[in-house]
């Protein structure tokens, strides 16, 4: 049995990835886009392409794949990479498909049944119920994906109701499921994750973790290998959950055990039944090819190897068309792309591309690999300085400050790093070296620690308001929500529209407490960065028209 052609069901860098991989292995590509991503940068690096109407239309890409006889679909990332029933349907259509069995995706996807097979395999998890089980803080999570979307963080029970509803509408537009389950959250964890291979024979291998703390919205800005938090006797503790689990789900494919990391408590977040955004850190030091390896196990080859040893150290960081301070997505055309030379880039456009409104905002990533974990960040710097784009707002700057920060170079990170060191401050002095920084320290009080954020706070916190009173779109999308209306009176922080961008959703709110003078968008409108989404009047109130 072998793979002739194969089809990726997906766009971007990944698609490009896998193709460079089949390149490599002789097997011919084909490519699919939607109406609204023709001439995409994906489609030019495959050997044919296909229209399809969504990429989340299943039957479009078995179609697509039937129409240029593909007998392989790989699904990336994101859209259907772990829709069980897409799993399913290219099966049925005798294709080989790249990927967990659909049994796998279902027990290992869905986070409530995932909790309970964790437990039977005793991999510890968090705890979760009702608020009067968890107390609050707690965390809503949707229970069929993950990415932060669906997520709501909650401090107490006036909030409850309006997450809860805000995370139902997520989730659905997301994963087309709705559930969603709360959970205790955890404020300050470290986000360490397992990358897991499994065959067809029942064999499992762990490759070595992944530190993922550095994230915004839950999604992660800066990944490496090995995590600086970990010791052989830890790394070996957390490989081994991560393989019961596997195992616990039949997993057969490239897969990842995310964990939350306190002290040396761990507890399993989620199994992601899918290749990784982040999956060059561990290939960089591990010397696999995952892509390679699925397409063996997906053609029944057993893995035929033990756990490689790390060698050196790897780090990656996204490079996205984003505010660098709020993180909100940024659209428009790369009139300049100047990418570093040295370091392993995984791009997803190229100059003079457009980046538009409807999906992931990444433009490369950037993956340096040192002897040190010093080195690697050295180099990762210097690539970061020669790096240039133009004609379109990135998070350049922000990668930047963040590669250089003494408390990344420390390796004291956490999911509250953009929290305690907010994006583009100033890093605090360095302790001075006087003799009276000694133990007897340790009996002063513990410095006060803000709160760490919820999924919405960079969105929230941004500069919304001019000076003239007016709520403007703070980046391109789709207003779902308008709650006001013109002469009603509104508290400060109170939300007056939702705006939906990459299918997470971003609530505006008045910066004080006003009246509303204008609105000048209705649900459904979609919007550039810029337009003028409300008036406010903070004198006398104003009569409706």
């Amino acid at each position: 049995m072998t793979i002739r052609k194969l089809l990726v069901a997906n766009r971007g860098e990944i698609a490009v990835r896998v193709f460079r991989t089949c390149s490599e292995l002789g097997i011919a590509t084909v490519a699919v886009a939607a109406p609204d991503d023709r001439g995409a940068f994906h489609t030019r690096a495959a050997g044919e392409t296909v229209e399809i109407a969504s990429y989340l239309d299943a039957a479009e890409h078995v179609r697509a794949a039937a129409e240029t006889g593909a007998d392989a679909v790989h699904p990336g990332y994101g859209f259907l990479a772990e829709n069980l029933d897409f799993a399913a349907a290219v099966q049925a259509a005798g294709l080989t498909w790249v990927g967990p069995s659909p049994e796998a995706l279902r027990l290992g996807g869905d986070k409530l049944a995932a909790k309970r097979i964790a437990a039977e395999a005793s991999v510890p998890v968090v705890p979760s119920g009702d608020p009067d089980a968890t107390g609050y803080p707690l965390v809503i999570k949707a229970a069929a994906g993950g990415g932060g979307r669906g997520m709501r963080v909650v401090r107490g029970p006036a909030e409850l109701d309006e997450a809860l509803a805000a995370a139902r509408r997520e989730a659905a537009g997301a994963f087309g499921d709705d559930r969603v389950f709360l959970e205790r959250y955890l404020e300050r964890p470290r986000h360490v994750e397992i990358q897991l291979l499994g065959d067809l024979h029942g064999n499992v291998v762990a490759l070595g973790e992944r530190e993922c703390s550095v994230q915004r919205r839950h999604q992660k800005l800066l990944e490496e290998s090995p995590s600086p938090a970990l010791d052989s006797a830890l790394r070996a503790e957390i490989e081994a959950a991560a393989v019961r689990f596997a195992r616990a789900v039949g997993y057969a494919s490239a897969g990842t055990a995310e964990f939350m990391l306190v002290g040396r408590e761990f507890f399993l977040l989620e199994l992601n039944g899918r290749i990784q955004v982040e999956h060059g850190v561990t290939e960089l030091v591990t010397g696999v090819d995952l892509v390679a390896a699925q397409l063996r196990i997906a053609l029944g080859e057993p893995l035929g190897f033990e756990a490689p040893r790390l060698s050196g150290h790897a780090v990656e960081v996204r490079l996205y068309a984003e505010d660098p301070r709020s993180f909100l997505p940024q659209g428009g055309r790369i009139e300049r792309l100047a990418l570093p030379a040295g370091v392993r880039v995984d791009a997803g456009v190229e100059e003079g591309d457009e980046i538009g409104l409807r999906y992931d905002p990444m433009i490369a990533k950037l993956i340096a690999h040192g002897s040190t974990r010093q080195e690697a960040l050295d180099r990762l710097q210097g690539a970061l300085a020669e790096t240039e784009v133009g004609g379109v707002r990135t998070n350049l700057p922000f990668l930047r400050w963040l590669v250089a920060h003494p408390a990344l170079r420390a390796g004291e990170t956490t999911t509250a790093f953009l929290t305690d060191h907010p994006p583009l401050s100033a890093p605090p002095p360095p302790p001075p070296a006087e003799a009276w920084m000694g133990g007897w320290r340790l009996n002063l009080p513990a410095a006060a620690r803000r709160p760490a954020p919820d999924v919405e706070a960079t969105a929230r916190d941004a500069p919304l308001a001019g000076g003239s009173g007016t709520v403007i779109a703070p980046m391109p999308g789709t207003v779902i929500r308008v709650l006001v209306a013109p002469g009603e009176r509104v508290e400060a922080r109170q939300t007056l529209c939702v705006l939906e961008a990459m299918k997470m959703e971003t609530p505006l709110v008045s910066p004080y407490e006003a009246t509303v003078r204008a609105v000048h968008v209705a649900e459904g409108d979609r919007v550039a960065t810029g337009a003028l989404l409300v008036e406010l009047n903070v004198g006398e109130p104003v009569a409706p028209p």
